[in-house]
């Protein structure tokens, strides 16, 4: 008679397998999307929590961010090793910045690293800071941190004090360098993307008119209560996705 408990063991690899199959073919095709929409360039990187907690999906260092496919991508645990991966690959230099963040929010499933010019300029200026002006960006209405040391993190370190200059936020500058974006999960991780290079494209455009009107915080109020991230992120997603693949960008048959 088949033992029940090696029955159930069979169908729970087969459904981690197919939770890591399609987490794979969401970070690339998030990296993919992000670069042809020229928010990730050559450099930068997007990461996905795998089941349990304590490895990460993240794509390579010499991998080009514009010809990603699921099966490239590393398997990394939160001390920054490679525990599996194609032969003669090697983590991203900064692989410490995933592995600091998702140690230190678990709530966190996915995080973008990438160098948007426009955005990193709020980081050059003076009493100028990136703040909250249009709709979607109350998703970060608790602020937007600096992190002051421009410097590679390319060390448990340097990771670790990003994550605490991140703290509870969802998002973060690092000065002269990039950004940082966290989320639940990769379908929100790239809208909340292309949102916050949005709301600082706008923040900037303004400036140019005039003195910037940031949103009150009966305003934000107002937006968060309207706001259902449920119903907003798949409709989003559902729309890049299919530019992308109207594009080229993204195979037809990847399960997204």
């Amino acid at each position: 008679m088949p033992d029940p408990a090696q029955h159930r063991g069979v169908n729970d690899a087969d459904r981690l397998a197919e939770i890591e199959q399609r987490l794979r073919q969401q970070v690339a095709a998030c990296t993919l999307m992000l670069n042809d929409l020229e928010i990730l360039g050559y450099s930068g990187h997007v990461s996905a929590r795998l089941p349990g907690g304590d490895t990460f999906l993240i794509q390579s260092f010499d991998q080009s961010r514009a010809e990603l496919r699921p099966e490239m991508l590393l398997v990394c645990d939160l001390d920054g090793k490679m525990l599996s991966g194609p032969p003669g690959q090697r983590p991203p230099a900064e692989v410490f910045l995933h592995c600091e963040l998702l140690r230190a929010r678990p709530d966190v499933n996915s995080a973008a690293h990438f160098h948007h010019d426009r955005t990193t300029v709020f980081t050059l200026v003076q009493d100028v800071k990136l703040v909250a002006i249009k709709n979607h960006a109350v998703r970060w209405a608790s602020g937007i941190p600096v992190h002051e040391d421009p410097s590679h993190l390319n060390t448990p370190e340097r990771g670790r004090a990003l994550a605490g200059t991140l703290g509870p936020h969802h998002a973060a500058l690092i000065r002269a360098h990039g950004q940082v974006v966290v989320a639940e999960d990769i379908p929100g991780l790239l809208i909340d993307c292309v949102h916050f290079v949005e709301n600082a494209e706008a923040m900037y455009d303004a400036s140019l008119l005039g003195a910037v009107r940031p949103l009150t915080e009966s305003e934000i109020a107002l937006f968060l209560q309207d706001l259902k991230r449920d119903k907003h992120v798949p409709k989003l997603w559902n729309y890049y996705v299919g530019r992308a693949r109207a594009r080229g960008v993204l195979p037809q048959d990847w399960v997204l």
